[in-house]
């Protein structure tokens, strides 16, 4: 279910998910409102759920972190309660930093960031592999990223009525 947005909440969200740390005077001169109609508004989008969180990005590589995984995993039986038993596991796991339910041959997409391949070999057999849950993980090691965002890409929404 989407949400109504005119070109100013667009703009909003434009300023703030490319630099959060924008004031709300900075994001109100951008799109040409005072900072109270501006903060009215963030809040606004904050309320319905559009605004979801506000974060820092960090620098994987820059932290030690760079050996990045995008591993498919099949479980040895999906059912509900395995899935759930994976999924509550997934969470507590500081290197996955996305995952997802997917269709096809297997049953996640994994995003794991890890020191090493050694690192990444430690978190396959003492984590992922000692849950009993899994039947199959195939891991491909990322070489580089010729693009990463965040953003979510508003110029393709539909039009909304201003």
């Amino acid at each position: 279910m989407s949400v109504e947005l005119d070109s100013v909440d667009l703009r909003i969200l434009d300023l703030l998910q490319r630099d959060a740390s924008l004031s709300i005077a900075e994001v109100a001169e951008r799109v040409g409102l005072s900072s109270s109609p501006a903060w009215r508004r963030i809040e606004r989008l904050k309320r319905i759920g559009v605004i979801t969180k506000q974060v820092t990005l960090l620098d994987y590589e820059k932290l030690g972190l760079g050996f990045e995984v995008f591993a498919s995993v099949k479980l040895q039986l999906p059912t509900r309660e395995n899935l759930e038993k994976f999924e509550v596991a997934v969470a507590d796991w500081p290197e996955v930093v996305e995952c997802a339910t997917v269709t096809g041959a297997v049953d996640y997409m994994l995003r794991v960031v890890a020191r090493d391949m050694h690192a990444y070999d430690d978190f396959l057999r003492d984590k992922m592999l000692a849950l009993g849950l899994v039947s199959d993980v195939q891991s491909r090691i990322v070489m580089r990223v010729p693009k990463r965002t965040t953003a979510a890409p508003l110029d393709i929404m539909p039009e909304s009525k201003d």
